[in-house]
């Protein structure tokens, strides 16, 4: 890591960034904090559970916040309160836009649609770009289901490890802040997952013994997609937020549903609301990849100066 009170010339960080220290979070965060720098925004791209254990104190510190990582709002209810609560501390903003679908709109939707009076009833949403990824191609494929899963981890859609994506605890995050977002007081407990594979599946010791039990389950993959095709349907991983409670589980839709359109890795989110009541709000577009989260994390530092 590389601090410098007078900054760090943007031709020559490779070179400077070589006389630097080891990285520390902790020591690094400690001396934004005793710089106290005007008008900083501190950006946190990883997906560390440690990170946003700081975030309050540069909050409070007149420091802004941006991140696209989910670990700080879906943590304790009591963790994502104070996080709300330390926003606007000495001018400082803590802007996420990005936890949930990328650069979607979603939580600004959300925040605006609340402070407009309206009333959120349901949300049903794809959350997750790799699960649209796998499940589109599935149901337009030959492919058995363990094969589609193993060529999106060598395309790098998946995590490493694909049972990270398949477990769906990514997807609980993603509706737990939402949930959040409308005022909902909910823990990640709270969030009722059906298990997309057996439990011998996420306790292989290794991935590719993980890949040997997925191919077992291909018949039963097959059989689900040709039922769901029979009556015209598309199965789909849906996170659903209805009456207090939230739901995630493989569902199978209809053409006449806003989902059975989805391709790639598309997400979508859909607001059925006291006013958009006949036909629901959707917002819909690539829900993964660097260039499009780059883009919104950018969005959300720019709109820190203008806060």
């Amino acid at each position: 890591m590389l601090i410098d009170p007078q900054g760090i010339a943007l031709d020559a960080w490779k070179k400077s960034i070589s006389s630097g220290s080891a990285s520390s979070p902790e020591q690094f965060v400690r001396a934004v904090q005793e710089a106290r720098p005007g008008s900083s925004v501190f950006v946190d791209c990883t997906a560390s559970e440690e990170i946003p254990r700081w975030y309050r104190g540069l909050l409070e510190r007149g420091i802004s916040v941006v991140t696209p990582n989910k670990k700080g709002n879906s943590g304790s209810l009591e963790q994502y309160r104070a996080l709300q609560n330390a926003s606007g501390d000495n001018g400082a903003v803590f802007r996420y836009e990005t936890n949930v679908g990328a650069a979607l709109p979603v939580i600004h939707t959300i925040k605006s649609l609340m402070q407009c009076g309206d009333e959120i009833i349901r949300i049903e949403a794809v959350l997750s770009g790799t699960l649209s990824y796998i499940f589109n191609t599935f149901a337009s494929s030959n492919l058995p289901f363990s094969a589609i899963v193993r060529d999106a981890q060598s395309k790098g859609y998946t995590e490493p490890d694909p049972r990270d994506d398949l477990n769906g605890k990514d997807v609980a995050r993603k509706i737990l802040i939402l949930a959040r977002e409308m005022g909902l007081a909910m823990e990640l407990a709270d969030v009722q997952i059906e298990a997309l594979l057996p439990a011998e599946c996420f306790s292989a010791p290794s991935i590719e013994q993980f890949f040997t039990a997925l191919e077992t389950l291909n018949v039963d993959f097959e059989s689900k997609k040709q039922l769901a095709a029979a009556d015209n349907k598309k199965l789909c991983f849906v996170a659903t937020l209805d009456n207090g409670e939230a739901r995630i589980a493989l569902t199978a839709v209809d053409r006449t549903h806003a989902m059975y359109g989805l391709s790639g890795s598309d997400n979508i989110v859909m607001f059925t609301t006291k006013r958009y009541n006949t036909t629901p709000l959707v917002i819909r577009g690539p829900g993964a990849g660097a260039e499009v989260t780059a883009g919104g994390v950018l969005a959300d530092i720019i709109q820190c100066f203008k806060s």
